[in-house]
């Protein structure tokens, strides 16, 4: 035998780094993983531009809030704020259908989309420095929502001085020349510009939440309602980036999650489908999802019981033989397995009796013309001068002749050739 290529433990760590990296790959397909980097620029909490969300997430992170992403709407329906930033392509249909089952979930905040921006890593000639992530501004979209707060009118205008005020908090935007407002006839604001009272942030005003009330600036007058609250940000530089790169902002967007929360769970999910992210469940996703995630983790675990048994067989592998062996009992063999596997076995017994009366009329010399009654006669006479009793040798050829079974060929067999053995002795 030729010594082993590889040793015991390189072959297994062979198998088990394969098997690792298999498993690896479907986690990463079924977790969109392959899909690209999420910070590509875009106005979402995974955008580490200026339009992006990023340093919002960050801040109530380091605040102690659980953070989280979602990529599809099932992701949506856990408790605690869910952080809405959709394009202005977005449908409205959609927004609608996704913040209505919010409402009895827990509350929402959607800020409305201003900026249209450029990857700088992306452009024919990259500003020096430019790092993933980092847009250039150039120009500004409003959003077109049909379907959705069709009562609310958004508009674009400049706001002298870029100040703007709630309550006891106060401060300055970073770009006042492009100022998004509400307008409606359902809100209740809670930011607005300095000079002229535009309504920057709002909720709807279709219940009462004592937190939120004591932050507003107006009272909604609502009765306690049994949903949760829907606030709007109308100009994004209030949370983006942009716009938390100010001090002042980054403390009012902490009173304003923590009044939205208004001492439910401390859990924050900004949204990233309608920006793009969406992942639609599969098979690989929900593999590694639970309740499947333990199934999947059982046929793992079995998978390797299997692979260490047949890693710790007994003993070598087995040499086989050669293919084809030479010799008459071989011959022997192979001609009685195509009779025993066609099932013919039973017409064995006829020839066998006609080979063997055959063989012993030789070895006694009997005459050759005879016809088989005749010789299986003198046969029986033979036996009976030796003692055997009389027809001995006619009812066993008989017997053997009518056999059917395997068991019962092989008695007859074996009783005559004891009979031959007694008349060759």
């Amino acid at each position: 035998m030729n010594a082993a290529t590889f040793s015991r433990r390189t072959a297994l760590a062979l198998v088990a780094g394969g098997a690792l990296l298999f498993v690896l790959l479907l986690w990463l397909i079924g977790a969109g993983l392959a899909h690209g980097p999420l910070n590509d620029g875009g106005a979402h909490g995974a955008g580490k531009g200026l339009t992006g969300y990023a340093a919002l997430s960050q801040l109530l992170e380091k605040q102690g809030w659980e953070v989280g992403q979602a990529r599809n709407e099932s992701e949506l329906t856990a408790p605690g704020i869910v952080v809405l930033t959709p394009p202005a392509s977005a449908s409205g249909k959609d927004l609608s259908r996704v913040v209505t089952a919010r409402r009895g979930i827990g509350p929402t905040v959607i800020v409305t989309p201003k900026w249209q921006a450029a990857a700088l890593d992306k452009l024919p000639q990259p500003p020096p420095g430019a790092k993933p992530g980092w847009v250039a501004l150039q120009g500004a979209q409003l959003p077109e929502w049909k379907g959705f707060l069709d009562f609310v009118s958004v508009a674009s205008a400049p706001l002298a001085g870029g100040a703007w005020t709630a309550g006891d908090a106060a401060g300055q935007l970073p770009e006042p020349r492009l100022v998004l407002s509400g307008r409606g006839p359902n809100l209740v604001p809670l930011v607005e510009g300095k000079v002229d009272q535009r309504i920057l942030a709002a909720y709807v005003a279709d219940g009462h939440w004592p937190a939120l009330y004591n932050l507003a600036l107006e009272g909604s007058g609502q009765e306690p309602g049994t949903t949760y609250p829907l606030v709007v940000v109308f100009e994004p530089d209030l949370l983006d980036n942009y716009g938390l790169s100010r001090r002042e902002a980054a403390l009012y967007a902490l009173r304003l999650f923590e009044a939205t929360g208004d001492g439910g769970p401390r859990r924050v999910t900004f949204d990233l489908s309608f920006n793009g992210f969406a992942r639609t469940p599969n098979l690989l996703t929900l593999a590694f999802t639970p309740p499947f995630l333990a199934a999947t983790l059982c046929l793992l675990l079995a998978a390797l019981i299997v692979g260490w048994r047949a890693f710790l067989r007994f003993g070598p592998a087995h040499a086989g033989g050669p293919p084809q062996v030479a010799g008459k009992a071989q011959l022997v063999a192979n001609a009685g397995g195509i009779v025993r596997r066609s099932g013919r076995l039973h017409l064995l017994g006829p020839p066998y009796a006609a080979l063997l009366r055959d063989r012993l009329a030789r070895a006694l010399a009997l005459p050759r013309q005879t016809d088989h009654v005749a010789t299986e006669a003198a046969l029986d006479r033979a036996l009976a001068y030796r003692g055997e009793p009389d027809h001995a040798f006619s009812a066993t050829v008989d017997a053997l002749r009518r056999a059917r079974r395997p068991a019962e060929l092989l008695r007859a067999a074996q009783s005559l050739a004891a009979l031959e053995r007694t008349l060759t002795r």
